[in-house]
C-alpha cells in the first residue's frame, strides 16, 4: 500500500503509485470541486481527458493502462473507481486532495460521493 501524508497530517492509504497531496484549489487543469482523469500517468500539460463534478455514477469508455486520477473535490467528498458500468465493484476510497496513478483497464465507471 502506498501512503501519502496530507498537509493536515492525516494519512491516506490506497493502492497505486503515490502522488503528493494537492490542495482543493484549481490545480493541474482540474477545477476545485471536480475529479479529473488524465490520459496517462502524468499531468498531461495540465489537460485532463475527463472531468467529473456531480455525485453519482459516471460511465467511462476505452480507458486502458495507467492513468492519473485526481480528486480535487471539497468537503471530504470521495472518488471511487468501479469495474461495473453501473457503479458496482468499486475499489478504494480516494480522499479529496490526492492523486494516484492507477491501471484503468478494468475500470468501467467512476462514482463520486460524500
Amino acid at each position: 500500500m502506498a501512503a501519502t501524508a496530507l498537509a493536515t497530517g492525516a494519512v491516506l492509504t490506497l493502492g497505486g503509485s503515490a502522488g503528493a497531496a494537492e490542495t482543493a484549489a484549481a490545480s493541474h487543469g482540474c477545477p476545485s470541486g471536480y475529479v479529473c482523469l488524465y490520459p496517462n500517468a502524468s499531468w498531461n500539460g495540465d489537460k485532463p481527458s475527463h472531468k467529473f463534478y456531480t455525485y453519482g455514477t459516471h460511465k467511462i469508455y476505452n480507458q486502458y493502462g495507467k492513468k492519473r486520477w485526481f480528486n480535487n473535490q471539497t468537503g471530504g467528498a470521495k472518488a471511487y473507481r468501479c469495474t461495473g458500468s453501473n457503479g458496482t465493484g468499486c475499489g478504494g476510497n480516494q480522499r479529496a486532495g490526492t492523486y494516484y496513478d492507477y491501471d484503468f483497464t478494468p475500470i468501467n465507471s467512476v462514482k463520486l460521493a460524500k
